[in-house]
C-alpha cells in the first residue's frame, strides 16, 4: 500500500505543479481551450499567435471593460497593455495600473480602458504576468469599440486582494510613453484594487481537469 500511497502524493504533486501558472479568462485567450502552460514565457502571447489577419477577435470597450484570470500561485504581478501592431510586435500602452494579487484565485477588473482612438480598429491585448518562476504572457485578440461595457459577464473574483504596486520588469515591456490607465491615487479606496468584489471563487476548466484526474487516481487506491 505505501508505493500506492507515494505514486499518489507525487501525483498530486506533479498535477499541482502543471496548473501552477495563470490562465486568461476574459477576453478569450489566443489560444482558446488548447494552452499550453509550458509556452507561457514566451512574450508576447505565450503560446498564443498573434495575427489579426487571421485571429477570431471579440469586441472590447474602450471606455472600459472586463479583463480576468485565474491565477496558480499564491502571489504575482500583473500588467495589461494593448497595441494596434498586427502581430503584436510592439507598440504597447498600458490600459491598466501595475497590480499585486495575492492569493490562488480569479481575478477580474470591470473597468480597463483602452484609447478611444483604438475605437473602430482592431488590436491585441497583452496579459503579462510576474510570478516566482519568472514573467508569463497570454494575448487576446479584440475589436475596439466605442463606449463602455456597464455589466461584463462573467467577470467574477474569488478570495484574493489586491493592490497596485510597481514593477520595474512589467513597466519596461511598454513602448508608448502615454497611458490610458488612471492613477492609483484615483482609484483606489484603501489598499484594495478598484471594483475587486468577492463573489465566490470559480475554477477554469484546467483546474477542473486536475482535480478530476486526482480523484479518478485516488478512486484507483481504495
Amino acid at each position: 500500500m505505501a508505493p500506492l500511497r507515494s505514486l499518489f502524493t507525487a501525483a498530486v504533486l506533479f498535477l499541482s505543479a502543471a496548473n501552477a501558472h495563470f490562465e486568461l479568462l476574459q477576453p478569450p485567450s489566443l489560444e482558446g481551450d488548447q494552452m499550453n502552460e509550458d509556452l507561457e514565457p514566451n512574450a508576447p502571447c505565450g503560446g498564443g499567435v498573434a495575427d489579426l489577419s487571421t485571429n477570431e477577435v471579440v469586441d472590447f470597450h474602450v471606455d472600459g471593460d472586463a479583463v480576468g484570470w485565474f491565477l496558480g500561485h499564491p502571489q504575482a504581478n500583473w500588467l495589461i497593455r494593448g497595441t494596434l501592431d498586427s502581430k503584436a510586435a510592439g507598440n504597447w500602452t498600458e490600459m491598466y495600473p501595475v497590480i499585486q494579487q495575492d492569493g490562488r484565485g480569479e481575478f477580474c477588473q470591470p473597468a480597463v480602458k483602452a484609447p478611444t482612438a483604438w475605437a473602430g480598429k482592431k488590436g491585441i491585448i497583452s496579459i503579462a504576468c510576474a510570478a516566482p518562476d519568472g514573467l508569463l504572457f497570454q494575448c487576446a485578440a479584440v475589436n475596439f469599440v466605442s463606449g463602455a461595457n456597464a455589466s461584463p459577464s462573467d467577470c467574477n473574483n474569488g478570495s484574493v486582494t489586491a493592490t497596485f504596486t510597481d514593477d520595474p520588469n512589467l513597466s519596461a515591456l511598454l513602448d508608448a510613453s502615454t497611458t490610458t490607465s488612471p492613477s492609483p491615487s484615483e482609484t483606489t479606496s484603501g489598499s484594495a484594487a478598484p471594483s475587486l468584489v468577492a463573489r465566490g471563487s470559480g475554477l477554469p476548466i484546467g483546474s477542473l481537469a486536475v482535480t478530476a484526474v486526482m480523484l479518478l487516481i485516488g478512486a484507483a487506491l481504495l
